[in-house]
């Protein structure tokens, strides 16, 4: 009965060894995944760090605005910028910007919203139209080979 007893416990231990090292591997696993957690954690911080900071920064821009601009070359544009009450035309192309031509902004217009852009002059137009078309469907004869 001691062999067995003795063999018994050699047995445990030997099982108890092995969960040992496999209770290890499993720590350096978690550990290795809190420090990649941990890495991507920090670079989304520092993403979102980054976007405020680049608003932040495009504010000071502000009295700057662009007015219209046009391709003249594959790579070279002719662009309007307004700078407070002055438009600047400028050359961009090549690597260089280029003053072409200052003058003063003109001033500026209220800008016409869709309610005083008078929305009955469509609907009336869309009426006549639709009228028109039934007195013209309605007079004329059905002929069932002819294509509306």
């Amino acid at each position: 009965m001691s062999v067995a007893t003795t063999s018994a416990q050699n047995g445990s231990l030997d099982a108890l060894g092995n969960s040992g090292e496999a209770l290890i591997g499993m720590a350096v696993l978690g550990k290795t995944a809190a420090a990649l957690g941990l890495v991507i954690a920090i670079i989304l911080i520092c993403t979102a760090l980054l976007k405020r900071w680049n608003n932040f920064n495009a504010r000071h821009g502000a009295n700057l605005r662009i007015v219209g601009s046009t391709a003249v070359g594959n790579r070279e544009r002719i662009v309007i910028v307004e700078v407070e009450d002055t438009w600047l035309v400028v050359g961009v192309g090549g690597g260089r910007i280029t003053k072409l031509h200052e003058r003063p902004a003109p001033e500026r217009q209220a800008p016409e919203t869709p309610a005083t852009a008078s929305p009955s002059s469509f609907s009336q137009r869309l009426s006549h139209a639709l009228t028109a078309r039934r007195r013209s469907d309605s007079s004329a004869p059905s002929d069932p080979h002819q294509t509306p």
